[in-house]
């Protein structure tokens, strides 16, 4: 088993997955870093200075902090953006394999003298 479990671990995409992990989340810091330091506060001067994670509704001891989701889900925005830019960029990067030029199909008077070549062959 624990022989089974060194393969399962040494494989590439195990550790590929492990990469990708531990730079997702330095990347989540960086994207929350950029959308509550940049881009809130520049959204908030637009709308007069609202702060949204301050954004709340008060339903007799219920708070409701709507503000926090706002901000959930223009972190969400960004980074499904980046990710989207990321991959457009990676496919623009890949090169199209070259496919060679096809056959020129022949004409139907080709044909007929393939044909009578053929025949003329067998006498």
């Amino acid at each position: 088993m624990l022989r089974d479990f060194l393969t399962f671990i040494r494989r590439g995409n195990v550790l590929d997955l492990a990469v990708a992990v531990i730079m997702g989340g330095a990347f989540g810091g960086i994207v929350s870093s950029l959308v509550e330091d940049i881009i809130m506060p520049v959204i908030g001067v637009i709308l007069q200075g609202i702060d949204f994670t301050g954004l709340s509704l008060t339903f007799g001891e219920a708070r409701l902090a709507y503000g926090n989701f706002v901000q959930a889900v223009v972190n969400f925005l960004v980074i499904a953006f980046v990710v989207y830019l990321m991959i457009r960029f990676t496919k623009k990067l890949k090169k199209e394999p070259e496919q060679a030029p096809a056959a020129p199909q022949p004409s139907p008077e080709g044909e007929l003298l393939k044909e009578i070549r053929d025949i003329l062959r067998k006498w």
